[in-house]
């Protein structure tokens, strides 16, 4: 009985202070959103701010504030946690603590079904912009087939290294081919595709918070849902179906999940990559392996790590700005090849 209360008290413990360190990670977003809200060439004083938030600012700071930089930085915080759960639940399911829609070519199937469609149809993304994360989807889930009957070996199933190198020889071969499509773009299309490629948060209206927010608000609960299942999984295939799991079609539904939300997020703000990698492994240094919290401290994190990327890239050469995924891409290719110096594969 003294041994289960101490086990019991222990948990508890664990789950107050990882619910301390997500409320903290919350804080920082609101911090951070006020600070970016005032982050441009145009600046808002804290006041300014406050009175454009409740309705009593000027045409113009209202204009600056709501069609600006509102939808940007809440594409930010959604593309963010999107990315970050798709990392973490692609370290789960393969057991890679590599793993990265990024790295493994996911984002890049995305990235390639969206330019095949600019490239042949001729059409500006802006007036698409509802039908790419659907065309994103595809792209990204014919990726991921790809990848994973590559990376299988029979009797042996998927090695984690195995997987990791299939996937980044798999990223190579897309980002070629879509250098060669880029060739026939017209010049007001080629723009874009350059601009989006960097990872730049380009979508500044509504309409694109609009057309990412369905597949956040259906897929994200599912992965929160799904936690359990991923912690058994990494107990190994033997106890998963011992514990009477059924691992393939389980991992069918997590890779889908990973998918949607790697493809609805390139699709609106570009080859942003490294957000997968960072944002769970640093959820695990802070709340342990658990997934049911590695996953929303995950997206807590994604969140913060891509707006402070998009606030920097908009800050430091002002008025001009840096695409939030090269920010990220300083921080996160130290952080993978650091990552890859301790893997014991």
């Amino acid at each position: 009985m003294t041994g289960h209360t101490y086990v019991s008290n222990d948990h508890r413990k664990r789950h107050r202070k990882n619910v301390i360190i997500m409320l903290a990670i919350f804080l920082l977003i609101v911090v951070l959103f006020f600070i970016s809200m005032n982050t441009g060439f145009t600046r808002l004083t804290p006041l300014a701010l406050i009175q454009t938030l409740f309705g009593m600012g000027t045409a113009k700071q209202e204009l600056i504030l709501f069609e600006f930089r509102l939808p940007r930085i809440i594409i930010s915080i959604l593309v963010g946690m999107a990315l970050a759960v798709s990392g973490g639940i692609l370290q789960g399911v393969s057991r890679n603590a590599l793993a990265d829609p990024g790295i493994l070519g996911i984002n890049a199937g995305a990235g390639l079904a969206v330019i095949l469609f600019i490239s042949f149809f001729s059409s500006a993304p802006t007036t698409q912009i509802f039908f790419l994360p659907v065309l994103a989807f595809i792209g990204a889930g014919l990726t991921a087939i790809i990848i994973y009957l590559l990376s299988y070996k029979r009797g042996e199933g998927i090695s984690p290294i195995r997987l990791l190198l299939t996937g980044v020889a798999v990223a190579a071969g897309i980002s070629a081919v879509m250098i060669v499509l880029t060739l026939r773009l017209s010049p007001e299309n080629y723009q874009f595709v350059a601009v989006w490629l960097a990872g730049s948060i380009w979508g500044s209206n509504w309409k694109f918070v609009l057309a990412l927010l369905p597949w956040i608000v259906i897929l994200l609960p599912i992965a929160f849902w799904k936690a359990r299942v991923l912690n058994t999984l990494n107990l190994g295939e033997i106890s998963a179906t011992g514990l009477g799991l059924e691992i393939e079609r389980e991992r069918l539904v997590l890779l889908a999940i990973a998918v949607g939300l790697a493809g609805a997020s390139v699709s609106i703000s570009g080859g942003i990559g490294f957000v997968g990698l960072i944002a769970p492994h640093l959820a695990r240094q802070l709340v342990g392996s658990k997934y049911q919290y590695v996953i929303p401290t995950a997206a807590l994190l994604g969140s913060l790590l891509l707006m402070t990327a998009d606030t920097i890239g908009r800050w430091i050469i002002e008025p001009s700005e840096i695409p939030a995924g090269i920010v990220v891409a300083v921080i996160g290719a130290p952080y993978f090849l650091y990552l890859l110096a301790k893997s014991k594969a």
